[in-house]
């Protein structure tokens, strides 16, 4: 389903002329009046209030929108903002919407590539979680209570504090909202050695649609499976996870190695895949493919292949392994850099001064743009001849990239049905497909997505099938969305994102909110 942003919400703009001025501020007034009742003194709950009337209420909307595709005139705006500043917020907050009829969109840090955590096609309330970002380190016995509104890099700076023979894995992407990124599967460069995110997850607190909030003990079981890799935002909102912090080196090390066409890039990339899914599980080396100028033909493209490595030690260990594994790519001591965990996190986000780890404390990116993502996931090495066709879709389109994120090691030894998360042994690879641009306008959108698109749809020898296999912490509304609630149209999207886990995850939902409060366009449907 090719459906865009633009089309979209021209009817969600339909929807939004007609629901009147009158009704809105009506809805508005008996919302707020909901939230002083259930929070009372009012005053505790006051200032975490916007709605159009209030003079910072663009600014608080648009502080974490991480897509400039959703931050347009006309995108549609929430009746009002609550940026809970204590838990019972968040339980009045879903208390009143259910009551009033409101849909409430959850955010952490804003980075759903689809805008789906801060906008919606009927009038909603923003549930904003940026306040309540504690983290709470236990070196002793190894675990940590993070907030949901806590970003990565705080989570990596607040450990490093403590310890620097400890980590977590988790995202390179250090503006990232634990909450979201967490319950979606959460993926990064030590999932070889240690699974994803939810892999280390122990416990968690969470509103449910009553307001209640619960843990792992009084939650249940099938609850707290469901919200490790199914979306928590199709069941309840979550407050914080607690996390089982691993063991590192004192000293990881790191290296990007560099080379084009005319370099031998196409048979390193026959190799990477032959070895990537099979290196030592303390070894992480993930392909970044993009189009790029040539420097032999002038005005001739050609496609980059930079290999960007993580490594659990020391380079005299790495180097062996490299010349083990993986000669051709011709590593050397002088491309290896040494440094502590905490450090290599600024490596992978292209900091140039890795000895200020303060960098990871600012929630801004360094830039914003307009993007498009997609996923897939390969089983079979994609063979010479293919990957050559591909290379001529990406010179031609330009402006679409792709990194190739390797399985293997611990990703295998996990259960399909553990989580959620589907996607474990007999992967060799996952892929995200990029687009970023930034000019503004729907001729250049269109032309953006048109590409990744046509990339997309040029792997499709080459990936997963019956499903095809998606990523749910890359949204994509291309696969399906659900706009009437059907377990018909959560299943198109749904068998993608989580295979022959989709029917557990619905009978958790049916169970948990029966109703379909906790509702979006792709989230998990109920069976009635």
């Amino acid at each position: 389903m090719k459906a865009t942003a633009a089309a979209i919400f021209s009817a969600y703009s339909i929807l939004f002329v007609s629901f009147s001025l009158a009704n809105s501020q009506s809805i508005q007034d008996n919302f707020v009046q909901c939230l002083s009742k259930q929070c009372q003194p009012f005053n505790s709950i006051a200032g975490a209030i916007y709605t159009p009337k209030n003079s910072s209420f663009s600014s608080v909307l648009h502080s974490y929108v991480r897509n400039l595709r959703f931050m347009t005139p006309e995108t549609p705006k929430p009746l009002a903002i609550v940026t809970a500043l204590h838990e019972s917020h968040v339980q009045a907050t879903v208390v009143c919407s259910k009551s009033i009829g409101l849909q409430i969109r959850i955010r952490s840090g804003g980075h759903d590539y689809e805008g789906l955590s801060y906008v919606s096609n009927v009038p909603f309330v923003i549930l904003d979680m940026f306040n309540l970002g504690s983290i709470d380190i236990n070196v002793t016995d190894e675990s940590a209570w993070v907030q949901a509104g806590a970003s990565l890099g705080e989570v990596y700076y607040r450990i490093a504090e403590k310890s620097s023979v400890h980590g977590f894995p988790a995202g390179v992407c250090t503006t990232l909202g634990v909450g979201g990124h967490f319950t979606g599967g959460g993926y990064g460069n030590m999932m070889r050695k240690y699974g994803l995110s939810i892999d280390n997850i122990i416990d968690a607190n969470i509103v449910d649609v009553n307001g209640r909030i619960l843990d792992r003990a009084s939650m249940g079981e099938d609850v707290f499976w469901a919200i490790r890799g199914g979306g928590a935002a199709s069941f309840c909102v979550v407050l914080s996870w607690k996390i089982k912090l691993v063991p590192v080196p004192e000293t990881v090390t790191v290296f990007k190695v560099a080379k084009t066409l005319e370099e031998g890039a196409t048979d390193l990339v026959v190799k990477w895949q032959q070895v990537a899914d099979k290196l030592d599980e303390d070894l992480f080396i993930r392909l970044m493919l993009s189009p790029e100028n040539g420097s032999i033909v002038p005005n001739e493209k050609t496609i980059q292949a930079s290999f960007v490595a993580m490594f659990l030690g020391q380079n005299e260990r790495l180097l062996q392994l490299m010349n083990e594994s993986f000669p051709e790519l011709g590593l050397q001591k002088k491309d290896c850099i040494e440094m502590r965990w905490v450090e290599s996190v600024l490596f992978w986000i292209n900091y140039p001064n890795v000895s200020s780890t303060d960098v990871l404390l600012q929630r801004i990116p360094k830039s914003e743009s307009f993007l498009k993502r997609k996923s897939d996931y390969v089983q079979e090495p994609i063979p010479k001849a293919g990957l050559e066709a591909i290379w001529k879709v990406m010179m031609e389109a330009e402006n679409v990239g792709m990194n190739w994120n390797p399985y293997g090691g611990k990703m295998s030894e996990i259960f399909p049905t553990a989580t959620p998360f589907p996607h474990r042994a007999g992967n060799i690879f996952k892929i995200q497909y990029g687009s970023n641009w930034k000019n503004p306008g729907n001729e250049i959108t269109d032309n953006f997505l048109k590409w990744t698109r046509k990339l997309y749809e040029a792997m499709t020898p080459h990936v997963s099938k019956n499903p095809r296999e998606s990523f749910l912490n890359y949204r994509d509304i291309d696969i399906g969305l659900n706009l009437n609630g059907t377990l018909e149209e959560g299943k198109v999207y749904g068998s993608k994102y989580f295979k022959d886990n989709f029917d557990r995850l619905v009978d958790v939902k049916t169970r948990i909110d029966p109703d379909n409060f906790f509702t979006y366009e792709q989230s998990i449907p109920t069976r009635s």
